[in-house]
């Protein structure tokens, strides 16, 4: 793996922002669920999915607090473009968990 540069670092927009609605992403080709995320004044509301239906669920989504990359190029997921990266980690059995603050943290 090739490591980054500080000037590369410095480019990643990582935010945090508040789920406001989530559902299963029934068109989704590996079990995901679709988000709506709310980043605050600065940067709105952006849609995204991830892969975490292993630990997660939409109910138990709706009002955490995430970290998601908000500066990559928008992607098309099946019918849904997805305006943001969210972050986790990948576990050893594949299933991932969500980086999230540790602490209440201002949106944006």
């Amino acid at each position: 793996m090739d490591d980054l540069n500080w000037a590369e670092f410095e480019r990643v927009d990582l935010r945090v922002g508040t789920i406001i609605a989530a559902e299963i992403f029934k068109e989704a080709r590996k079990p995901a669920i679709k988000m709506s995320i709310d980043f605050g004044e600065e940067i709105g509301i952006r849609k995204s999915s991830a892969q975490i239906t292993d630990h997660y669920t939409p109910e138990n989504l709706v009002g955490k607090q995430i970290s998601a990359v908000v500066n990559f190029p928008k992607k098309q997921i099946g019918p849904m473009m997805s305006e943001c990266l969210v972050t986790g980690f990948t576990q050893p059995d594949g299933s991932i968990i969500l980086a999230v603050p540790d602490k209440d943290a201002a949106k944006g």
